[in-house]
């Protein structure tokens, strides 16, 4: 099987000639390892809404890692301060959304404008074999990150509307990609709206199927690509309501939030399950341990098919490379691969 064909096998729940490995991201601090660079100057700083590489690169990091995805970036920007990490990575801070005043900021790039596409149609045309993910957001947790978090949560009760307005700007703007971008040739449409903390969701199921399912549910009727939902922490509760729209694969199901062999045991036969190799592992722990963990997650949940290894979010710029690498052999241990 090529890649593409093993993992768009893997989402209709079959089983491929082995579990696919796959991941949503790779900071370019460890990317450059794993493609052997070495960069004297101070990276500039990543911003996670742009895409980071060409599509040559992304298939020479994709081979360093013999991983079966490639991944296109189109996310509309949020509008919010950031606030530079280790090795560059930008994390948002103060939201800039706090009043209907300041809905004047929300500039979003024209969604029906072909520039918009023209790097897509470079990886369309380049990706060879590669299985190409397209990834964005749904708008949910755009809003979220652009209004602050505390902010987002005072408002569903001082000015309701105001959420809703915000939300609905960034849906209408993903309903217009995700309609452009799935009468191109991807093969994924992956979105990454986080809806949940380790303990919870962000909000009741009640206020979420009330709220934020709408908007999901604009956006299923644009997606005609297998769909996969990123979330971070414990979406249990919210799982239902995610596979009425007709998903296709849940990541990351994250080990610190959830059971994911409970979660294949309940849904399994339903939707494809991505993940879950933790980060503290990856991070922190051994070659072996990361080889332990994730074989033990291939023999659990892959033998009938349905299910793809990956790490438990993306590959952060503070996990060990030689970790990364030992997670990758275990993807490839029946196959020869050393």
């Amino acid at each position: 099987m090529t890649s593409r064909e093993r993992v768009l096998a893997a989402l209709r729940l079959e089983k491929p000639d082995r579990v696919p490995y796959v991941e949503i991201g790779v900071d370019p601090a460890v990317a450059n390892q794993l493609m052997g660079r070495t960069t004297e100057a101070e990276s500039p700083p990543v911003l996670i809404e742009a895409n980071q590489r060409s599509i040559e690169e992304e298939k020479a990091l994709a081979r360093a890692m013999h991983k079966d995805n490639i991944v296109y970036v189109l996310r509309a920007p949020v509008f919010a301060e950031r606030v530079a990490g280790v090795d560059g990575r930008l994390f948002y801070a103060e939201g800039q959304i706090r009043s209907r005043a300041d809905l004047d900021k929300l500039v979003l790039p024209d969604p029906h404008s072909d520039e918009l596409y023209r790097e897509l149609e470079t990886f369309v045309a380049g990706k060879e074999d590669f299985a190409l993910f397209l990834a964005a957001r749904v708008g949910v947790f755009a809003a979220m990150l652009s209004m602050g978090l505390d902010h987002f949560f005072v408002a569903l009760y001082d000015d309701r509307a105001l959420v809703e307005e915000l939300m609905d700007r960034y849906t209408d703007w993903t309903v217009a990609v995700a309609e452009r971008a799935c009468a191109m040739d991807i093969d994924v449409f992956l979105t990454t709206d986080d809806l949940a903390w380790k303990q919870a969701p962000m909000v009741s199921p009640a206020l979420f199927r009330e709220l934020m399912m709408p908007r999901f549910r604009r956006v299923a009727e644009k997606v005609t690509k297998p769909w996969i939902v990123h979330s971070d922490g414990n979406i249990v509760p919210l799982i239902e309501d995610l596979l009425s729209l007709g998903i296709s694969g849940l990541h990351a199901l994250e080990p610190e939030a959830l059971d994911i062999r409970e979660v294949k045991r309940r849904w399994g036969g339903r939707v494809c399950l991505i993940g879950n190799v933790s980060l503290v592992t990856l991070g922190r722990g051994t070659p072996e341990q990361v080889s332990a963990e994730a074989k033990g997650l291939i023999r659990d949940l892959g033998e009938n098919g349905g299910y793809m290894l990956s790490s438990s979010n993306s590959i952060a710029s503070y996990l060990a490379v030689e970790n990364v690498l030992a997670l990758s052999r275990a993807a490839h241990a029946g196959d020869g691969m050393c």
